[in-house]
């Protein structure tokens, strides 16, 4: 797509971002989300919303196409459907309202239509009861049967920001029970071994709680340099 020389005020459409490797998206899906936030400093992630799929170990996984939109809006929604590829999520910077459903069961067919990994919504859903079925992964803010209007404005593939996570074009998004996280495309492999590590230092502490085996100087000496006499 070639871009106007200027766009209007509060509309912008970027081309789609490549992401990280069908490789590296492959061996994310296979990591828990608690495990790639503990890997990244344990303070990335979104806060506040809830999964509408009904089977907890259902994993969303796949490179970010951004949206932003008007609170209760989704005319750019639909259009940035028409650019996805198979594989990618969907990020919705709703602005957090939840008085108008950005999406629903017909956009669903849709998404399953252009196989989308999953969407990510600060914002509301409805037709809930499709939405649980299996097949497509959703996390959003909240649920309403109110509709939304599509109007615009809205802007596509633009750095976003839903439910505290900002998210690139490209990053490779992951979402689990636990909650949903986006790895910055560039970082992606770093963060992939940092996770992997991680998860085999935890596989020696839970074979010591599970025997009982556990060192205390783990937190003794914590609380030692914090003064208290253990």
């Amino acid at each position: 797509m070639t871009a106007p020389l200027s766009w209007p005020p509060g509309y912008r459409i970027n081309p789609r971002a490549s992401g990280p490797d069908a490789a590296l998206v492959d061996a994310f899906r296979t990591l828990p989300v608690a495990a790639i936030g503990d890997a990244m400093s344990r303070n990335v992630g979104t806060v506040g919303l809830r999964q509408y799929h009904a089977r907890l170990d259902t994993v969303l996984c796949g490179p970010a196409v951004t949206v932003r939109v008007r609170p209760g809006d989704n005319l750019m929604i639909h259009k940035a459907l028409m650019m996805v590829a198979p594989g990618d999520v969907l990020v919705i910077d709703g602005g957090g309202d939840v008085t108008q459903a950005l999406v629903g069961g017909l956009m669903r067919t849709t998404c399953i239509a252009r196989q989308l990994a999953g969407l990510v919504i600060d914002g509301a859903v409805r037709d809930l009861c499709e939405w649980a079925e299996d097949g497509m992964p959703i996390f959003a803010r909240g649920h309403t049967h109110r509709g939304p209007s599509k109007d615009g404005p809205g802007e596509v593939n633009v750095p976003v920001s839903c439910a505290g996570l900002v998210v690139m074009p490209g990053d490779l998004v992951v979402g689990d029970a636990d909650g949903v996280i986006a790895v910055p495309a560039a970082e992606a492999a770093d963060v992939l071994e940092k996770t992997r590590a991680h998860l085999a230092r935890e596989a020696k502490i839970r074979e010591t709680n599970r025997t009982g085996t556990a060192d205390p100087e783990r937190f003794d000496a914590v609380l030692r340099a914090k003064g208290l006499p253990v």
